[in-house]
């Protein structure tokens, strides 16, 4: 019991900050909580800012639409000059008169265009463009959250990697003071030189196990280093994560959860409405166009009635203009009837959505669950593994056992206690896994 109390400490030795690879000359070590480098992972993340981006857009998008509500205004000018107009009096082939005409013309003006009705299309195109910003806030959040869970699952693997460290370094220690005991007990010609040998060997394979641990967490550091935006070779310490910060409920209360804010469904049930959307519009061309417009100018000369006279004038002119497009009579139902198509068919794939989010979440719930009990079934491993240990290190100091026994015992304390780190590390990812599907990560 005593050596499991030993193993379960080790796994909270990244938060004391003995375990780390030797930072090179000029790094400093980083402590990071898991909340900081979500902080950083979505400050250096492309994705993340895409998806930003793509917000901003789609706001600007809607701002354009609801300008379009404002009238259409257009100033418009012109400057010309006119020659005289020739008359053949005698025919084309002779020399014509000249008919004296207002050799300056020049017009300035404004028009504008207010629509008051076209068949609700303008309401439909700003409904529109708010649920297309709605479904881009959706998909940042849940890029968001991508990018947190990948950053949480390299975190988690560098810190099963520097406990792994920990525990092959205690081990190694363990059995170099056993392989001391072994050689004294051949000095005394108890043992034989094999025994030795094969102790030796074995503690050869551990400083080569040391060496992969080693490797495994430059690489680790790397990727999250990458994902964190630091440099590529700048040492990393994880804290811990206590199990006890975890909440847990019924997979029921996931489920719902997951109905509430998994952002694939929330986005399904926005596509679903932008068909709506589209349906509307369509049956929208089938309607009149009503607007005022107005026009106002000054002009030079006046040409506008007759008499005309060389002097400046203005104008202004106002109504209502109003169309229906007859065409849309015949060109009209096919179109309504394929938006309604389209309709019918994000309907299904909304419901397919849901269904593959009760799965996604049944099997996310299921695992954590099952890595909860790969927690207990390691910790009674390491317990009879131990005391087997025991056992068969007092047998075979007495005699009665084989080097192979002792050298296996050896390896299943070991075995068990990587699995323990790994099972608590695996909690902790489908955890996160979980929380992620339902969209509250």
């Amino acid at each position: 019991m005593k050596q499991l109390t030993w193993a379960l400490a080790l796994l909270c030795l990244p938060a004391m900050g003995k375990a780390s690879p030797t930072p090179t000359p000029g790094d400093s070590l980083l402590h990071l909580s898991l909340h900081e480098v979500w902080d950083l992972a979505a400050q250096h993340s492309r994705a993340v800012a895409m998806k930003n981006k793509q917000v901003a857009i789609r706001g600007e998008s809607l701002k354009d639409a609801q300008a379009e509500r404002f009238p259409e205004v257009d100033i418009a000018g012109n400057y010309e000059k006119a020659t005289n107009i020739p008359v053949y009096d005698n025919g084309l082939f002779h020399t014509p008169s000249q008919h004296e005409v207002i050799h300056t013309l020049y017009k300035v003006g404004a028009d504008f265009y207010l629509n008051l009705y076209n068949g609700n299309k303008l309401n439909l195109k700003i409904a529109e463009e708010k649920v297309a910003q709605q479904i881009a806030g959706i998909q940042q959040q849940q890029t968001l959250s991508d990018i947190r869970y990948a950053a949480t699952a390299g975190y988690l693997e560098l810190q099963k990697s520097m406990v792994y460290k920990q525990l092959v370094l205690a081990d190694i220690e363990n059995q170099e003071k056993q392989l001391e005991e072994i050689r004294e007990n051949y000095r005394d010609g108890v043992v034989l030189k094999s025994d030795v040998l094969r102790v030796e060997l074995d503690l050869s394979r551990r400083k080569l196990l040391l060496v992969q641990i080693d490797n495994d967490i430059l690489l680790a550091n790397q990727q999250l280093n990458i994902l964190i935006g630091e440099d590529d070779e700048r040492p990393v310490m994880p804290d811990s994560i206590p199990m006890s910060d975890f909440t847990t409920a019924t997979y029921e209360q996931y489920l719902q959860t997951a109905m509430e804010h998994a952002f694939s469904y929330h986005i399904s049930e926005q596509e679903t409405q932008l068909r709506k959307i589209a349906l509307q519009q369509v049956k929208a061309n089938v309607s009149p166009k009503i607007g005022l417009y107005g026009d106002f100018y000054y002009a030079n000369p006046q040409i506008f009635l007759y008499p005309y006279n060389p002097h400046l004038y203005s104008l202004g002119i106002s109504g209502v203009r109003a169309s229906f497009p007859l065409s849309s009579l015949y060109h009209n139902p096919h179109k309504v009837k394929e938006a309604a198509l389209e309709l019918e068919k994000e309907e299904i794939a909304h419901q397919d959505v849901a269904d593959k989010i009760r799965q996604q979440v049944k099997a996310a719930y299921l695992r954590y669950q099952e890595a909860l009990v790969q927690i207990q079934v390691a910790k009674a491993n390491i317990d009879q593994a131990t005391e087997n240990a025991r056992i068969i290190k007092n047998t075979y100091f007495n005699h009665t056992s084989l080097i192979t026994d002792l050298l296996d015992a050896d390896v299943q304390v070991l075995q068990t206690r990587f699995e323990l780190v790994a099972a608590r590390v695996a909690a902790q990812n489908k955890y996160y896994l979980l929380q992620n599907v339902i969209g509250t990560l």
